[in-house]
């Protein structure tokens, strides 16, 4: 599906958002296609605007929409940290600093005193949204500890990322009131574990608490928590949560759940409608195939970098070199 450009599509003329892309990105690390995901990160960093953006919405080329997703621009420190533990290499990680250095830099600009990030803006004014939102903030919080990595690694460790990471965990742990409500998706109810904000006990509890409500037995989980409609990237995920848990064994039976979705060629088809036993939507999109990818790694351990979710830390201090 990878375009010329390098750009990694949700299907082939489809739409490239900067998020999915580097998900993608990562797959091909894990699978060995260390060229494929380095014209990827190329792409990242060619396109990437002055203020340290990229557009929200990019097809075949064109910008369909210019706006600003603060979670989309963070998400580039996780590939190039995860690229690295896998390669060692160091060229790479000096090549990508500056895009890795501007991404993070905006998201630090877009967080509230409160330690919330707003969740976007328009980039034609500048202008930036109030709200948060709590799935892209729980993503953001291992973004910022990714960024902090490379920042150490390279020898030019930033206090003020320290500061607006700690300042995020502590939102995402004790003022959720600060977020928008959780939404009917999935991803509101486990993403504070995935980013790596909340684990432990209170982790294993927040599991709990909906587990009933988005799990389908034998079939993955649900996308909406009122629809018959299962789907591979968000499985895929909640299994990389409950790995991050210590429950690797759960996570091996949801992967294993999903196979359904698999075509023979290898690839993911998005989701099922099981109530009527037809895929929808008619797709197998390329970040389904790569979340698949991203947690069978984490489960079978079998890349350096298996432990980009399980490892992100919660608690980091301003002023001490972070390792």
């Amino acid at each position: 599906m990878q375009e010329q450009s390098g750009a990694l599509p949700w299907f082939p003329g489809g739409q490239t958002d900067p998020w999915d892309h580097v998900e993608s990105a990562m797959a091909l690390s894990v699978t060995g296609f260390h060229s494929e995901a380095e014209a990827a990160y190329e792409w990242s960093r060619r396109t990437q605007r002055d203020d340290g953006s990229w557009p929200i919405r990019t097809v075949c080329g064109r910008v369909e929409d210019a706006g600003v997703d603060s979670n989309f621009c963070a998400y580039i420190a996780v590939g190039v940290w995860h690229h690295y533990v896998i390669t060692g290499d160091t060229a790479f990680l000096e090549r990508m600093w500056q895009t890795v250095w501007s991404a993070t830099e905006l998201v630090c600009r877009y967080q509230r005193p409160d330690g919330a990030v707003r969740w976007g803006g328009d980039h034609g004014t500048g202008a930036m949204f109030a709200e948060a939102k709590i799935t892209g903030n729980a993503s953001i919080f291992q973004a910022l500890d990714c960024a902090i990595r490379i920042a150490v690694e390279l020898d030019q460790p930033d206090d003020d990322w320290v500061r607006a990471h700690a300042a995020l965990g502590d939102a995402l742990r004790e003022r959720t009131d600060l977020f928008d409500p959780p939404s009917e998706h999935s991803m509101d109810w486990y993403y504070p574990v995935l980013g790596g904000a909340v684990r432990g006990r209170a982790g294993q509890e927040l599991i709990a608490r909906r587990w009933d409500d988005f799990v389908v037995p034998g079939m993955g989980i649900r996308c909406v928590d009122h629809r018959p409609w299962v789907t591979g990237a968000e499985t895929s995920e909640l299994a990389l949560a409950l790995d991050a848990l210590g429950d690797t064994a759960d996570a091996i039976d949801l992967i294993a759940s999903i196979q359904h979705l698999r075509d023979p060629d290898g690839s993911y088809w998005t989701g099922l409608v099981f109530a009527d036993g037809k895929r929808w939507p008619v797709e197998k999109s390329c970040w389904t195939s790569a979340a698949v990818v991203l947690a069978a790694d984490a489960v079978s351990r079998a890349t350096p970098a298996n432990g980009i979710f399980r490892d992100v830390r919660q608690n980091l201090v301003a002023g001490a070199r972070v390792t």
